[in-house]
Order: C-alpha cells, then structure tokens, then sequence
C-alpha cells in the first residue's frame, strides 16, 4: 500500500459558502467553522488523509477564506521529508475561465495543471466540510480490488433524511446503477448517501472533467458528472462507510460516525456527540488523532465551580460558574455566578457576571454582558442575536480586537 499512497494525490474541497451554518459562516467558511472546542471542521478531512500515510495535499478555497487560510499556515503546512510531501492551499486560478469555481466539479477542473504535474496514479476527491474519521487505505483498497474508474463513499442512511443527500442505488455487487440527487425516496428501500468523498483513476478523470467543461451543466460530481457516467455505464462502485474501521476505536463509540454539519441543529448536535461517558465519537484516539492547532496557551484554570459533562478547552479560566452539557474552547473567560447549559462558547469569548446561557452558541470574540439571559426567552433572543429555526440561539461573531484569526 505504500507504493500507491505515493501516487496518490489528495485535492480536498474546502471553499463552501456554508449558507445553511448561517451566522457561524457570516465572516469564514463552512470548513474554517470551529468544532470540538479546540478544532476546525477541515481538521477531520485531513487528519483521515494523514493519518491514512497520504501526504500530497492540495486545499481548493474560495468564499471567506482568510480564516481558513490562517488557519492552515499556522496548523498544517510543515515542511516535507520529501517533495511529494506537502499541505498546500489552492483559492481559485481562473486558468481555464474568468470564472470563479461554477461547481464541485469545476474546481478541480480549473487546477486541471496540478494533476498533470504531479502524475499521480489515483485522485482522491474529498470533502471538507464533514465530521468523520475514516481509513482511507479501505477504500483505495476495494477501488484497485474492483478495478473501478471511480468509486464513490457512501453511508447507510433513514428515508426521513434522504432528501438532504445525494441518494446512490446499487446493485448485490456495489456497482452504481443510477445517482439522485437530494429527491424522496421509498421507506421500504435500504438507502445510501453519497459522502462527497471520491476516488478516480487519474486518466479517466482527467477525460471526464474535460467533457464535462465544454457542456451546459452546473460542473457538480453529483449533480452532473455522476450520473452523467451512469448513463454511460462506466466501471463505478458505491464504497460502503459503514464496513471502515479504524485502530482502536471503543466499543461504546458509533461504529462508524459521519456528520454533514451544515446547519445549526447538526452543527450543535455534533458536538454533543463528543460528551458523556460513552460518546458516539471519542477524540482519545492516539492511534487515529485528530489534529489541531498547537496555539500556546495556558491550561484551564477552575476554581469554586460546578462543571459537569463537558468539555474545557485551554486557556479557560472558570469562577465560581455552574456548567453542564458544554463546550468551551479556548481562552474563554466565565465570571462569577454564571450557568452554561446545552450551550457551546468558541474562542476568547469572556461570559460576565451572573449571566445565563442555555442552547446557546456564543461565536468568537464575544463579551456577554453582566445578567445576560440567552435562550431563555425567544422574543428576546430573535431581537437581540439570531434564533434559529430549530430554537438554538446564535451569537454572531465578536470584533473584539485580537492577534488570534
């Protein structure tokens, strides 16, 4: 396996308006949204691919990406053993138009040169907006074992959230019979969803983004290029998530975790998925770490408070506080007689005096002033802040002046 991971070139999709994240994407996009108090979305998707022995990266951004390329400077770009060895950031080229990235499939299309100059053998297309763990040498693994052209990720998922998916349908072999995009589907049928995540055989990329160039479409894998592909009955395969495994997984944890956390109520839920005794997903894995940045911080501080299921990032300092079911990331600051339920605060916010925040999402940079109540009372909160359909209430991001991005 390591001569292929060699030859193989990794291009992550990273340049999503994240509209449905809406306000947490107001300022940044959907892959630079902090997650897990201590890391961003993108971290996920290319902890898989290092952890995975694939080292060739390329990182498409686009729209509000100054976060995301802050971000990776400061985290992920190291200097390489070898030359094939590297973590680079791509925003978008118009080579091939005067257009910005029309589509999924445009993107990779307009860095068309990348391709051509490093040679590879396989291109591993992956997005960079979801929350998962995966062994990518599993897949690479069944795609050389089927010979296919392209071999597709996909998870088992419920008829209720079908409709949210791009929806692939297979035969007893895997092979990928026929791609619908975001439509209902029966209850009765044993339901697939397209990860985002791709595997192409290099040459036969290459052919099918250039036919798809020169048509009227909207340039998307799903959308178009998929079952474009279909039609023509090419050697494709549906890549079963639900059968990866990774070392040391617990026996508590989901057996296989993936998350599409493009609007709040997921965004949320997601991170709740990291607490209790068992959580569905455990990030105490030193055999499949996920990566964050190594800001210098001090450790948490505590004293005279109440924390209970939670998680405290470093450089939170906690007074005399009650909290319970939440998330702190780093260098938060909460006062004195404060009560945090249900609620996550990202980075160097600070929490005033007796104030109370329940189901709440406090973004970045923000002071909540002494007595504050959110998500207490929705009149309020929808005057204030923005009350999200699903109830959660959203504090935008703070323009507190800090050296941090």
């Amino acid at each position: 396996m390591a001569r292929v991971q060699e030859k193989i070139l990794a291009m992550v999709m990273a340049g999503g308006r994240g509209e449905r994240l809406y306000p947490l994407t107001l300022e940044r996009t959907k892959p630079s949204v902090p997650f897990g108090g201590k890391y961003r979305i993108i971290d996920f998707a290319l902890s898989n691919l290092i952890n995975s022995g694939i080292y060739s990266i390329y990182v498409l951004v686009q729209y509000k990406s100054q976060s995301l390329i802050e971000h990776i400077r400061t985290t992920w770009i190291r200097e390489g053993v070898l030359p094939k060895h590297f973590i680079t950031l791509v925003p978008p080229q118009m080579r091939a138009s005067k257009e910005w990235y029309r589509g999924t499939a445009d993107s990779i299309y307009q860095n068309i040169n990348l391709i051509y100059d490093f040679k590879p053998r396989l291109v591993a297309i992956f997005a960079g907006d979801h929350i998962y763990r995966m062994n990518i040498n599993d897949m690479i693994d069944y795609h050389l074992r089927k010979k296919a052209k392209l071999t597709v990720a996909v998870i088992p998922v419920s008829a209720k959230d079908a409709s949210q998916f791009g929806i692939v349908d297979i035969d007893g072999n895997f092979r990928i019979k026929k791609f619908r995009e975001k439509q209902r589907v029966s209850h009765n049928e044993k339901i697939y969803a397209s990860m985002g995540n791709y595997i192409f055989d290099t040459d036969f990329l290459i052919e099918t983004l250039s036919e798809d160039a020169h048509k009227e479409s909207s340039h998307d894998f799903g959308k178009d290029i998929i079952p474009a592909l279909v039609n023509k009955k090419a050697n494709l395969f549906a890549y079963d998530f639900s059968h990866n495994r990774i070392p040391s997984l617990k026996s508590y944890e989901a057996k296989y975790y993936w998350k599409d956390v493009g609007t709040i109520s997921s965004y949320l839920e997601s991170n709740m998925d990291l607490l209790g005794n068992k959580p569905k997903l455990d990030l105490e894995n030193q055999d499949w770490p996920i990566y964050a940045s190594n800001l210098n911080c001090p450790p948490a501080y505590i004293v005279g408070s109440i924390v209970d299921n939670s998680l405290i990032s470093e450089g939170a300092k906690i007074s005399g506080a009650k909290i319970r079911n939440s998330i702190l990331g780093r260098g938060v600051t909460v006062e004195e007689g404060c009560v945090i339920e249900d609620s996550i605060v990202l980075d160097f916010c600070r929490i005033e005096k007796n104030s109370h925040l329940k189901n709440s999402i406090i973004d970045r940079f923000n002071t909540v002033s002494g007595n504050s109540k959110v998500g207490y009372n929705k009149e309020s909160d929808a005057r204030n802040y923005y009350l999200d359909p699903s109830g959660i209430v959203v504090v935008k991001r703070g323009s507190r002046k800090a050296f941090y991005f």
